[in-house]
């Protein structure tokens, strides 16, 4: 008996070392970083790839962009070689997607918040200045907008701006935006949209009575062509903004300011869309901005954490940052030093349930 023992305990080991054998052969199938997700972050990301392959023995990591909700789809499929070791995003990755990365073994996810950037509707520059209020893009840009009774919804019926305020152009709404998948989507609905929603007392209110309604009216855009979904290519939008000077366009600041020599940002509610004034908060269409990473990749996959210190260096997130160059809007110092701290222990990303 002890025999058949000791001769199961052997075979079983044998197994083990065969797996992790046949794991280390598939990890070194991959010799580059892989990253993915949000257009907004793209840039960011981009950059920091070329300087860290101009500057290290490792291959530039390879950068695509998917938009914010297609990058955490494609991370959260698995842990290996196949699948993402980065994902960029423009919002916070949600407790739902968490869910799906665990079902699927993604387990340890660090979550690396790397500045600020502002939401801005932008024009071509040779168009007339806009100064509008949130209020007025919910009016605009909603589905269902408030009737003339108290309580009351009507399918959107204004055609031009100035059928929402009548100080504003009487030229038609079209408002070129990103899709369902994009992270800038999910911020400027909840940013702009709620934020013009909440204007209207009695719809306010229902976000303690009835949430799930309250979110459906402030959050859904009109589908009748005011809007037009314009996918995850920014600088399409640019291109159909210098045909047409009477569209806005939705876009991140770094965008913004990468391309001020062909558009330029309106003002919301009174606050011109500036480095500044995302900066110091006053501008009220901002969000932070974020990369995740699979704490099983980094030491596996070649020059996975090299890519991750040099994007938290001072000199890529600094104040005096080449990331500030490209608009990224840096997060306090202290802020700064305590998300690298995590990044270099490689402290995970805390459950809702924990």
């Amino acid at each position: 008996m002890a025999k058949k023992s000791t001769a199961k305990v052997l075979l079983a080991s044998a197994l083990i070392s065969m797996t992790v054998g046949a794991t280390a052969v598939a990890q070194s199938g991959r010799d580059y970083v892989y990253v993915v997700g949000s257009s907004t972050v793209y840039p960011f990301s981009t950059v920091v790839a070329e300087r860290f392959g101009r500057s290290s023995e490792f291959k530039t990591p390879k950068v695509e962009s998917t938009g914010s909700g297609g990058g955490l789809k494609l991370f959260c499929d698995g842990v290996g070689v196949d699948y993402p070791d980065v994902t960029n995003s423009s919002r916070a990755i949600k407790q739902s997607e968490v869910d799906t990365c665990a079902e699927n073994g993604v387990t340890e996810i660090v979550e690396v918040k790397i500045g600020y950037d502002g939401i801005v509707l932008a024009n071509a520059l040779g168009a007339p200045a806009v100064s509008l209020t949130r209020a007025d893009l919910f009016r605009a840009l909603a589905r269902e907008v408030p009737g003339e009774a108290e309580g009351e919804l009507i399918e959107n019926p204004y055609t031009t701006w100035a059928d929402v305020n009548p100080s504003l152009r009487a030229t038609r709404i079209e408002v070129l935006g990103p899709p369902p998948t994009s992270g800038t989507r999910d911020a400027f609905v909840e940013l702009a949209m709620e934020g013009g929603c909440k204007t209207v007392p009695w719809i306010k209110a229902l976000k303690s009575t009835d949430k799930n309604r309250y979110k459906a009216i402030c959050h859904t855009i009109r589908e009748d062509g005011a809007f037009v979904e314009a996918g995850e290519n920014d600088n399409l939008i640019v291109q159909k903004l210098e045909a047409n000077p009477d569209a806005f366009g939705i876009f991140g600041f770094s965008f913004l300011d990468q391309n001020a020599e062909k558009v330029k940002g309106a003002e919301i509610d009174g606050i011109e869309p500036t480095f500044d004034a995302i900066a110091d908060g006053s501008y009220p269409v901002s969000r932070p901005l974020y990369f995740y990473v699979k704490k099983a990749h980094v030491d596996v996959i070649p020059g996975l954490r090299g890519f991750l210190r040099e994007f938290t260096s001072e000199r890529a997130w600094g104040d005096e940052g080449y990331l500030s160059d490209r608009g990224l809007i840096p997060m306090p110092d202290d802020e700064r030093g305590e998300i690298a701290a995590n990044v270099k222990n490689l402290t995970p990303l805390k459950l809702a349930s924990e």
